[in-house]
């Protein structure tokens, strides 16, 4: 029948679609629905973000997750190609580098020997080692700063393309309609209804919507520490250009800047409240930002604001960090949300768990049990010294 499917999927973004694509490519036989409301994905978070990829996490999970996925990304053009149409994401290891303060050495220092136990090619790199990295660099007020070569950034637009079309040309169904509510009977999942009243149904269904998933889950009676919270992004050029590429750097403030082609873009963590909003102001980038940039790199002091835009993490106000399995209060209903900012660098790693999970029953390739959801009422949570 045209609304019974074998796998629901709600949200067609990168997450989603990565699920969809895995599960196919690993051998999955079954009618697989991807809804999504917005075909355009205009206000899709992956292509509004910053395109970071990093190995420089504190706990095993997310370096495991973040180590597969960075191979899954070097290897995406020629892996993803669909005859003569590739993806070409334009990775660029140009490294990862977050500065430090004399006060946080200490815990960089223990975060270094976490990340050489767990085969992070990591390193700290004192003042004359960073400014042979970024020429420009004042580092007065720096002790040094955790880096990682072969870490970096891509295209997440086209990254998100590739598994949406890979995903469809192995089968999946994508209807581009919103969500409203799932539906469920004595414990057990058994679709979706739509906003404009049609159902659809499928033991399993696997909950996507990043910053509306938890809106979803809260109305089916399952709330999660989930909030939508906006993250803003600036692209400016500058009258002096850098000697060198940057690597994506985290100042001690929060603001990070990498080059965007021969621009810059640049942003910070804000306060998290909850909203759904996409404006942006030139006096954000003028009042936060421009100061902090202008006091660390002078050639920032002279910008030319180019845009800005505004995209939506779905953040975790517990921990942080992914909730990723089968609700156990809720048969056949999967979350995958929650990634406060890691979804596109986490999300091969992310659809291949899940692929295993929902084909088998277990994990195989990666154990993403330390993400499930249980951990909060268990209160195991799973906390990073640093989250940016």
């Amino acid at each position: 029948m045209k609304n019974k499917a074998d796998v629901i999927i709600v949200g067609g973004g990168i997450i989603g679609s990565s699920v969809a694509y895995h599960l196919l490519a690993d051998g999955f036989t079954g009618r697989i629905i991807v809804f999504e409301k917005d075909p355009s994905y205009a206000y899709a978070s992956t292509p509004r973000s910053a395109g970071g990829i990093r190995q420089l996490f504190t706990t095993g999970i997310n370096i495991k997750m973040s180590r597969y996925s960075l191979k899954a990304y070097q290897n995406f053009t020629r892996n993803m190609a669909i005859g003569n149409e590739t993806f070409e994401i334009d990775l660029k290891q140009r490294g990862y580098l977050f500065l430090a303060a004399e006060k946080m050495r200490p815990l960089f220092e223990k975060q270094l020997k976490l990340q050489h136990q767990n085969g992070i090619l990591s390193e700290w790199l004192g003042k004359t080692e960073l400014v042979a990295l970024i020429p420009e660099l004042i580092t007065r007020d720096l002790a040094g700063g955790l880096y990682c070569a072969e870490s970096g950034y891509l295209d997440p637009y086209t990254a998100m393309q590739g598994f949406i079309k890979n995903a469809k040309h192995l089968g999946a169904e994508y209807i581009y309609e919103e969500a409203d509510c799932f539906l469920a009977e004595e414990g057990r999942i058994k679709g979706v209804r739509l906003k404009d009243g049609r159902a659809f149904f499928a033991p399993v269904v696997v909950n996507c919507a990043g910053a509306w998933a938890s809106g979803l889950s809260s109305k089916a009676g399952l709330p999660l520490p989930i909030i939508p919270v906006p993250r803003r992004i600036f692209m400016f050029d500058v009258e002096k250009p850098l000697a060198k590429p940057l690597p994506l750097t985290m100042d001690p403030t929060g603001v990070y800047f990498r080059h965007e082609g021969r621009k810059i873009i640049a942003g910070y963590g804000e306060e998290e409240k909850p909203a759904i909003d996409f404006s942006w102001k030139r006096s954000e980038f003028e009042e936060q930002i421009w100061p902090v940039l202008a006091q660390r790199i002078p050639n920032f002091e002279k910008v030319k604001v180019e845009r800005g835009w505004a995209g939506l993490y779905d953040y975790n106000t517990a921990d942080h960090n992914a909730i990723i399995g089968e609700h156990p209060e809720m048969k056949g209903y999967f979350a995958a949300f929650g990634f406060s900012g890691h979804g596109m660098q986490q999300a091969p790693a992310v659809g291949k768990g899940l692929s295993e999970l929902i084909r088998t029953g277990k994990y195989e390739t990666i154990d993403l049990t330390p993400l499930r959801v249980e951990r909060f009422a268990e209160n195991d949570l799973v906390t990073e010294d640093a989250i940016y």
